[in-house]
């Protein structure tokens, strides 16, 4: 009876390394390939080039795999009690970073039935990080980015949202991450938003801002970004003007638009108790959504239906009827908007919300209630995690300090230590 052999790999880009492994492999035994899911990339990286059909067509098709099966986590160990492989290879990059607990787990479960770890040396000069990146630095289609965002929420347990007010920050989002000792976090797409496109014009955010001015901030993302859009549409307008909007959105590449059910003069939500917030009926936003999924071209692109009772104190049993009816119309998920300090509201309506029969994606704005965990929010059945303003409320403080520094003291001396150097921020962008 012949020897059998495990190969795990995200399998996004098949470069010479990935060859080199399997052919090492092959010399032991049959090979299976454990494609990691999308899910089970999400979980500790950025989600892959490619979806797991595509990833797992190209591994079935190289020579020496004789089969290939999905592996749901970065955890080996379900599908190898699973196989009871003789051996696993791998290569020897995985006994440092975010992979060195996976490396002992696969030692460990293997010695239950006397199996063997071999690890094949690293192919210098090939990296699949590498090359994804030089792939990304060079863009992105509109197709790959509009399908990216349900990608995302199928793949991850939250998704994570920040606003991006122009092409610098949009440039934050996509390249900020941090490391931790299991995963590495970063921001999963961008939020442009008709409060921040206002307040950078100077103006109040009353959708004095039309939708083609907006989209110049949308096109300067587009240029320099590769992650998913979502576009605040405020209330939509009218249902006539709104069917363009959808198509001019959809065909830019922006993955989803929020409308909320308010009408008369827009007022933000966030503003002060004696600004009236009024809403607009349900069978009327209801036709609005379904105006707006007739046309649309693509089954990726999503409108979001953005509820507004909590803010317009119409109760939480108004907020659920409106859910019901929004899902029946066609709507691609659910914003559930609270302006209270502490999130009882917006978690009391999840857990309600998680007894519908027929649910759709949760999304939450955590922007007053700003002490809420994401991970918090996210067992509560949230699915993306908005934070819709940080940056431009982080960046105004900031500049005003500086120019207050300036008129105090007659120079700019005193403003460096909060400055970026000359020689810094000329070479923040690459020419």
């Amino acid at each position: 009876m012949s020897k059998t052999v495990y190969v795990g790999m995200s399998a996004d880009i098949i470069h010479p390394g990935h060859l080199n492994i399997i052919d090492a492999a092959a010399q032991f035994g049959e090979v299976t390939v454990g494609v990691l899911t999308d899910k089970a990339i999400a979980s500790y990286k950025r989600l892959p080039y490619l979806d797991y059909c595509q990833r797992s067509t190209i591994v079935t098709a190289l020579k020496n795999v004789t089969r290939v099966v999905p592996q749901t986590t970065l955890d080996y160990r379900p599908n190898l009690r699973e196989l009871k492989p003789d051996y696993v290879v791998h290569g020897d990059d995985w006994k440092e970073g975010v992979q060195q607990n996976t490396r002992q787990q696969v030692i460990d479960t293997l010695a239950e039935w006397g199996g063997e770890l071999i690890e094949v040396p690293y192919t210098q000069g090939i990296s699949s990080s590498s090359l994804i990146k030089a792939i990304r630095d060079i863009g992105t289609t509109p197709d790959i980015r509009r399908a990216s965002l349900r990608r995302l929420i199928n793949a991850k347990p939250w998704v994570r949202i920040c606003e991006a007010h122009n092409g610098l920050t949009g440039l934050i989002i996509e390249h900020t991450q941090i490391s931790t000792d299991n995963e590495i976090k970063e921001f999963d797409g961008m939020w442009a938003s008709s409060l921040t496109d206002s307040t950078v014009r100077g103006k109040p955010d009353i959708e004095a801002v039309d939708i083609s001015s907006r989209l110049v901030n949308v096109n300067d993302l587009l240029e320099v970004t590769s992650k998913p859009i979502i576009f605040d549409g405020d209330t939509g307008g009218k249902p006539e003007h709104f069917i363009y909007t959808v198509r001019t959105l959809e065909r830019l590449g922006v993955s989803a638009i929020i409308i909320e059910d308010k009408c008369g003069l827009k007022h933000n939500s966030l503003h002060s108790s004696d600004v009236i917030q009024q809403q607009i009926s349900i069978p009327e936003f209801c036709e609005k959504l379904k105006v707006g999924k007739n046309a649309q071209i693509t089954d990726d692109f999503m409108i979001i239906a953005r509820i507004e009772s909590l803010i317009c104190k119409a109760g939480m049993e108004d907020a659920l009827l409106r859910a019901k009816h929004y899902i029946e119309s066609g709507c691609d998920a659910i914003m559930i908007h609270s302006k209270e300090t502490k999130p009882d509201e917006i978690l009391q309506f999840c857990h309600r919300y998680a007894e519908f029969q027929n649910i759709v994606p949760l999304v939450a704005v955590p922007s007053t209630y700003d002490t809420c965990y994401e991970e918090d929010l996210a067992k509560a059945g949230v699915n993306v995690v908005i934070y819709a303003n940080q940056l431009l409320r982080s960046a105004y403080p900031a500049m005003l300090n500086t120019a207050k520094s300036i008129l105090i003291h007659g120079r700019a001396f005193e403003a460096r230590q909060n400055m970026m150097s000359i020689k810094d921020i000329v070479n923040l962008i690459p020419e």
